[in-house]
């Protein structure tokens, strides 16, 4: 019997969200530089999808947003003063490292850490790793206070173990749960760990993309692994396929999602299709159920429409055996080629049989689609039990969160604002409350 479930916890929008095109490599980002965010619109559209899972009957969490403008690595970059006039110099002397300290870029918690749950641990605990997220000096500094939040919403050291992230150097690259995905047949069982990768970092012969960066590193993997004590036949490594990153496939969910025994996946995602094939389907071995390999084929739905729609950037939600729905933005259905897709594939004999479609576009122009918003952790019912419970999403915190957003948001940002100490006074103020709403004790720095 499944007596373990998947909870997905979403990163709540930060009050400073805006369009400062940070991340070379992300084509969405880069395209929407110059546009106003509203970042009230960017919280209520996260909540909503938060909500209508809840009410689907999956368990779904809220990860609080980071301080930004962070002035404590303005102060460590060599500014000084007060908070206001810290701000006032980055923006004359520095704007771009102002913009970077200001990105709300935690919302994409499934760059937040990996996951490893406690079918698949030697200690039969959950292990939480961090990404270091090196290779975005805004995404950088994040990992220090995601520990201190993923700590204050899985406290138990009884059934949860915590890491420090891995060393922010390249050949450590870790972009998290975006290039992670388990496969199992029911969830309480030993799953199967699968890491993709862009780089060898100590392998100068090996492949690597030309134009664009590969961020996360077969060495990264392999140390989580090791970390997290995963035994070495329930872990599969695979590349991605550099052509893809230089097309502006940046992580691996961008081109593919898996769930439980489905793996969705474009023709193109992987540098050796056969060989990540035939790997899962080893590892896989005589469970009860079959695994199923859905292979988009570029015939049908290019590289381009992947990365415009973000159709893998999908949540493949298991409502039973055999029965998934797939959470899209609404960037899908307005793609002809994708959505026709999509109809093909419910009216087809894979699992997945339904496709919901949701409205995240402040998200989707920051380069940010369903998956990204969310990480995704299996937990027995006595995990599930040892949770903060001010994290869970229900009506009464989807109502509070939402009258919490309305009180301290701005409906548009632009990025000139990110100098306005007004804006710092208030995303503090907002946090500060948010804290004691979440019952998440002083994670922030201003706090301490």
């Amino acid at each position: 019997m499944n007596t373990a479930t998947e909870a997905n916890f979403d990163g709540l929008v930060g009050p400073t969200h805006n369009y400062s095109g940070l991340s070379f490599g992300n084509v969405a980002s880069l395209n929407n530089s110059a546009r106003p965010s509203n970042p009230k619109a960017a919280a209520k559209q996260g909540l909503v999808k938060m909500k209508a899972l809840a009410d689907l009957g999956f368990v779904q969490g809220v990860f609080a947003p980071h301080e930004r403008p962070h002035i404590p690595t303005l102060r460590r970059l060599g500014f000084s003063g007060t908070d206001a006039d810290i701000l006032e110099q980055a923006a004359k002397q520095a704007p771009k490292l102002l913009a970077a300290v200001s990105s709300a870029s935690c919302m994409w918690t499934a760059n937040a850490a990996t996951v490893s749950p406690s079918g698949d641990t030697s200690d039969n605990r959950v292990h939480f790793t961090p990404a270091n997220l090196v290779n975005k000096f805004h995404r950088s500094i994040e990992h220090e206070t995601t520990g201190a939040i993923l700590q204050a919403t899985f406290k138990d050291n009884k059934h949860f173990a915590h890491h420090p992230a891995l060393p922010s150097v390249d050949h450590f690259g870790d972009e998290g749960a975006a290039n992670h995905t388990r496969f199992c047949h029911g969830y309480s069982e030993q799953g199967i760990e699968f890491f993709v990768y862009g780089m060898e970092a100590f392998n100068n012969s090996a492949p690597k993309p030309a134009k664009f960066p590969a961020r996360h590193t077969l060495e990264a993997s392999q140390a989580v692994a090791r970390r997290h004590g995963l035994s070495a036949d329930q872990v599969v490594y695979a590349q991605q396929n550099p052509d893809v990153i230089d097309a502006g496939v940046f992580h691996n969910d961008v081109i593919a999602v898996g769930n439980r025994n489905a793996h969705f996946y474009h023709q193109e995602a992987f540098l050796d299709t056969a060989k990540m094939k035939q790997d899962l389907l080893t590892a896989w071995g005589d469970r009860a159920s079959k695994f199923h390999l859905i292979e988009v084929p570029s015939d049908a739905v290019s590289v381009q429409d992947c990365i415009q729609s973000y159709l893998f950037n999908s949540q493949l939600l298991s409502r039973g055996d055999d029965d998934m729905v797939l959470v899209v933005p609404g960037e899908c259905e307005s793609n002809p080629a994708v959505w026709a897709y999509l109809n093909s594939l419910v009216a087809g004999q894979s699992p997945i049989n339904e496709i919901k479609v949701f409205d995240l576009k402040q998200s989707m122009s920051n380069g940010g689609g369903p998956a990204c918003l969310r990480l995704r952790i299996a937990l027995t019912q006595a995990e599930q039990q040892a949770i903060n419970p001010s994290t869970l999403m229900n009506n009464a915190l989807f109502e509070r969160l939402n009258n919490w957003v309305d009180k301290h948001y701005r409906d548009q940002l632009h990025e000139k604002d990110l100098a306005d100490p007004q804006l710092l006074i208030e995303s503090r103020n907002a946090l500060d409350e948010l804290t004691q709403i979440m019952n998440l004790g002083s994670v922030y720095e201003f706090q301490r």
